[in-house]
């Protein structure tokens, strides 16, 4: 099929969309079920290039939830510990899969973010997989392929109009891509750039220690920052992104909201947040949300005392002070931190370092440098200058 006629554009008023080969070959894509929109499209390109890339660099399976050209979460397959089962809310009785456990990760990352995502998977998706998939709301998945009982699993869900793509793993684009924009076409050579472990080597801070584990989140992180929309900084720890910053004009804001996204994921594994009990019949969307307001709750008392949440819970809900959550914050050591661009500022280092944040990877090249070198050094961080600008737009 050479050409694809989809739902409608970026809005619904937009329409005779469609995407095609502009030298006339096959599409890539093969749809499998439902009917793709164009958002649901670039979600998916950009999100399979990412789990794709994840999954040579580190030899694992690869998972990410897409949301609006972003990623909300990637992961590769580690295995879930107790406390992870629990704030994905996976049963101890339930057997994952190495990939269904990389979708897992990715999905939980930001769970609010990831509400009607777009899922993009490394490898063929399996029963298992779907199961979980099944079970969250999504517009719709991409993978190499598919086994016939996720398949089957994935056509019913939504009532039958649960998008479902195949992408062929043999595909190998042209190395110049080009876009029209106001009428007027742009080319340029593909981002073909690898990240990996050589992109670590050089370290500038007097901390040049650099564990296998945190070169492997330090490279999830680069790998998810060439596929977000830049500005962009990404946390990231045990195999998997928890705080993505995207879309910013200024890199502090970035940074910002993404320590703010991944004090949540720390948070959500406080024994606070997993002692949390919900009354039969509360749905996954509505504890994610529950969570969410108990965290995000300024009050010195508790924020559910007044009866409109707590018909959600089994037993009265604790407070969770501002100052309990900090204190909770200050004992986090080991997080990694990538850039797509260099940090102007020491401040990114500084609020960075009230996150946990231990190991960082930035292209280098600002006038400041030296006075964010001398920021990691008071802060005792890793640093190393990847030396590759990684903006996506």
């Amino acid at each position: 099929m050479q050409s694809l006629q989809l739902k409608y554009g970026c809005n619904p008023h937009q329409k005779n969309a469609r995407i095609f080969m502009a030298d006339g070959k096959d599409l890539p894509i093969t749809v499998l079920n439902g009917r793709p929109g164009f958002i649901n499209l670039l979600d998916a390109l950009n999100g399979y290039q990412l789990v794709s890339e994840l999954d040579k660099a580190l030899g694992l399976p690869a998972a990410t939830s897409f949301k609006h050209v972003s990623p909300a979460g990637a992961a590769v397959a580690l295995p879930l510990n107790e406390k992870e089962r629990k704030m994905y809310f996976i049963r101890k009785s339930e057997v994952l899969t190495p990939l269904a456990t990389a979708f897992v990760r990715s999905r939980g990352a930001d769970r609010m973010s990831s509400f009607g995502d777009f899922i993009s998977l490394s490898r063929e998706c399996d029963e298992e997989t779907a199961r979980c998939i099944n079970r969250e709301v999504s517009d719709g998945v991409i993978a190499p392929g598919y086994s016939a009982e996720a398949l089957a699993i994935l056509k019913a869900k939504r009532g039958g109009n649960y998008l479902v793509l195949a992408m062929d793993p043999t595909f190998s684009p042209n190395p110049i891509e080009a876009r029209s924009l106001y009428g007027i076409v742009f080319e340029q050579e593909r981002d073909t750039c690898e990240i990996n472990e050589k992109n670590l080597e050089k370290i500038v801070t007097e901390n040049k220690e650099l564990p296998s584990d945190a070169k492997r989140d330090l490279i999830v992180s680069l790998i998810a920052l060439k596929y977000t929309q830049s500005n962009s900084v990404c946390f990231a720890y045990r195999g998997q992104t928890i705080g993505v910053g995207a879309g910013q004009q200024s890199r502090i804001h970035c940074t910002r909201l993404a320590a703010e996204k991944a004090e949540h994921w720390l948070l959500r594994q406080s024994p606070k947040c997993l002692a949390l009990s919900y009354v039969k019949g509360t749905s996954r969307n509505q504890k994610d949300n529950l969570v969410e307001q108990y965290l995000a709750n300024e009050k010195e008392t508790d924020y559910f005392s007044d009866g409109i949440w707590q018909k959600y819970f089994k037993e009265p809900v604790p407070s969770f002070t501002p100052e309990e959550k900090k204190e909770y914050i200050k004992g986090i050591k080991g997080l990694s931190l990538g850039s797509d661009a260099f940090f102007p500022f020491r401040d990114n280092i500084d609020r960075a370092s009230k996150t946990g944040v231990s190991y960082i990877a930035q292209p280098g090249g600002s006038t400041r440098d030296e006075e964010v070198i001398e920021a990691c050094n008071e802060h005792g961080i890793t640093m190393a200058f990847d030396g590759v600008r990684l903006f996506h737009h």
